[in-house]
């Protein structure tokens, strides 16, 4: 549970300031899994009600959701975050926030950017292998690629609406797998 509350206070300040969780699950307890080798195999159908969407998880997630008050700019956030911790070796996240109704669609971009850039900003040592805007399912979103020391960030945000998607991956340089990345972030799926 103490991993589940680091994840839940670093998932908060990721929306808050645009922090990466940074290994708050590298350390968590080894989910073992049989018979994964192979891509995509065994994998997890997962669907959020709340966030109307289905994504394939290695293993099957744990969930957390959490409302937040921000005071000073007069409304409440809330998130659902999903997180699966693959043999010590990989992280995979699918984070779910809500912000008010009043967030303008128009500027999806300029808040996607504004996420990478806070995250870049908030720690000098991480290095941005690469960012890309693109569309996914006609909605904005920015592929991004981070290192810190020998730890790789790599995710996909999508902004729908009032909502940002975020599917990641989080895990130390030499278990990096793109294959397991790629086909968890092309899993995702919104639904109405």
């Amino acid at each position: 549970m103490k991993q589940v509350k680091q994840l839940l206070i670093g998932v908060t300040t990721l929306l808050l300031t645009g922090m990466t969780p940074a290994t708050a699950w590298i350390g968590s307890k080894e989910i073992k899994t049989k018979g994964q080798e192979l891509q995509g195999q065994g994998w997890t159908d997962f669907h959020s009600v709340a966030g109307k969407c289905t994504l394939k998880f290695p293993i099957a997630p744990q969930h957390i959701s959490e409302k937040m008050s921000a005071a000073k700019e007069g409304y409440d956030l809330k998130y659902d975050a999903y997180v699966c911790n693959l043999e010590k070796k990989n992280i995979f996240m699918l984070l779910i926030a809500q912000y008010p109704d009043f967030v303008d669609q128009s500027l999806a971009q300029i808040s996607l950017e504004g996420f990478l850039n806070g995250i870049l900003a908030n720690n000098p040592s991480n290095q941005l292998l690469f960012a890309d805007l693109l569309l996914v399912e006609g909605h904005q979103a920015l592929d991004f690629f981070i290192r810190t020391g020998g730890i790789y960030f790599k995710g996909r945000a999508v902004m729908v609406k009032n909502h940002l998607y975020l599917m990641a991956m989080e895990c130390e340089v030499q278990n990096y797998d793109e294959g397991r990345y790629n086909f968890f972030v092309t899993s995702f799926k919104l639904h109405k």
